[in-house]
Order: C-alpha cells, then sequence, then structure tokens
C-alpha cells in the first residue's frame, strides 16, 4: 500500500511540459539526457511533496511550478531527494518582500529595522521566493544570481544541524571543505573591509553561510567568474552539485 501512494504521489510529468521546460531555459536545456532525468524524477518528487503557495494575489499555472520545482531542484543533481528533507511548503510572493529585523546590541539596545527580500530560507520551516526576482533571474542566466539556488543552498547546508556553510559531506571532504571555504571566506571579507571591487556579490561576506549560498548562484550562473576568483571554491562546488549547466552555454 505505502509503495502504491509513493506511485501515485509522484505522478509522471507530462512529455510535453517536460520539453517546453528544458527549450525554456539555458540552466536546463544544457543538461545531459541523464542529468535531465534526473531532474525530471527530482521535480516530480518536489511537486508531490510541497505545497506551492502562491500569495497576495500571485496565481500560478501548472508550467510556473514545473519551472520553480526545476530551479529547487538543479542544485539536487548529485545530492538526491534527501535534500528535500525537513520542509514541506514553498511560499511565492509576487515581488520582494518586506520583513521585520530585530537585534540587541551589546549595550541592551533594541534595534528594530525591516529588510525587503528576493527570497527567504527557514531552518525548519518554509522557502519563500519573490516571483518577479525569479523572473529576473532566468532573464539573465549568466549574471550570477540564483535566489532559488541560493535559498535552496541554506536548506542543504541546514541538513546537519548547523547553519554554517558546510552541508553534509563524507568526513575527509567535510574538513577539506571547511578548510578551502574558510581560507576563501576570510579572505573575501578582508577584500570587503578594504572596500575592493569584488568578482562576487558583497553580500557573501556577511556570513559564512552567505558565502557558500552566494558561491552557489556563481556556480549555475557564472561559473567562470566564480573559477577565476575563488578555484578552490568552485572545485567544491562541481563537486558538489556536478557541472554547472552554463559551462557549455558560450556564457561567460
Amino acid at each position: 500500500m505505502l509503495r502504491w501512494l509513493r506511485r501515485r504521489a509522484d505522478a509522471p510529468i507530462d512529455d510535453a511540459r517536460w520539453s517546453a521546460l528544458l527549450a525554456g531555459h539555458p540552466w536546463f536545456s544544457s543538461l545531459d539526457e541523464e542529468r535531465a532525468a534526473r531532474l525530471r524524477k527530482l521535480c516530480a518528487r518536489f511537486l508531490a511533496c510541497k505545497a506551492i503557495t502562491p500569495i497576495a494575489g500571485l496565481e500560478l499555472d501548472q508550467a510556473q511550478r514545473l519551472q520553480l520545482a526545476a530551479l529547487c531542484c538543479l542544485p539536487l543533481l548529485e545530492f538526491g531527494e534527501n535534500g528535500l528533507h525537513g520542509w514541506s511548503q514553498l511560499i511565492v510572493y509576487p515581488d520582494a518582500f518586506r520583513v521585520q529585523r530585530s537585534h540587541v546590541d551589546a549595550a541592551g539596545v533594541l534595534h528594530e529595522w525591516d529588510d525587503e527580500l528576493a527570497g527567504e530560507s527557514w531552518d525548519a520551516g518554509p522557502l519563500i521566493l519573490s516571483w518577479a526576482d525569479v523572473q529576473a533571474d532566468l532573464a539573465e542566466p549568466d549574471a550570477g544570481f540564483c535566489v532559488a539556488v541560493h535559498e535552496m543552498a541554506h536548506k542543504l547546508d541546514a541538513l546537519d544541524g548547523a547553519m554554517d556553510g558546510t552541508p553534509p559531506l563524507p568526513r575527509a571532504w567535510q574538513r577539506e571543505w571547511a578548510r578551502d571555504f574558510q581560507r576563501s571566506y576570510d579572505d573575501f571579507c578582508a577584500e570587503v573591509d578594504a572596500r575592493r571591487e569584488t568578482a562576487i556579490d558583497a553580500y557573501a561576506a556577511e556570513a559564512p553561510e552567505e558565502f557558500f549560498a552566494v558561491a552557489s548562484e556563481y556556480h549555475f550562473s557564472a561559473p567562470a567568474m566564480l573559477e577565476s576568483a575563488m578555484p578552490e571554491v568552485a572545485a567544491h562546488l562541481r563537486r558538489f552539485y556536478g557541472p554547472s549547466p552554463m559551462q557549455h552555454t558560450g556564457h561567460p
């Protein structure tokens, strides 16, 4: 009975919709046959186990929901469906959304402010995306940005119980990853502190987990730039995510 329910839950994706998705964007069209088949299976799992909830008047058709699933599943082509564990809902705003932040400083003073976000990932809760920002990323596939990949990197990072820029890895690789990422992160923060122009978005200096998430965006959208700026980080991400879909498209 459980096997029957699982097969029913993972309903196959219609061939016409899948072909349209693959043809519609280089992040998908450049995948080889094996990786495209893997993505299709992951998308079926995503659509079966995640509630995609558009809010604030946004409506999403089946093709748009598949597009969101595919973007969220791109980082899982090597890691697999275990990367979907621990959360159940994708919330989609029409545009960037505001959240209230608060912080108590060392002197005990409470500071409150509003942030405008393109995406957010809660440790044990939903993944949240701005539809307008998702579409902007798709319109410029080589610009270094992909909010869906960024937030999925946070979900992968959190799987081992610590949001620290290191996803679950075999022990030996984890040590190498932590060493190389920390060294690259420290060097990057020094560049930002010195107000030098950086190859990747300066937001990566906010914290080790943001460094991993931002670097992940560049792996999928501007791999040559990441390789030039941070070859050790780029090598780890190629191993973790597989080859970037933008490596063979003629884009930088």
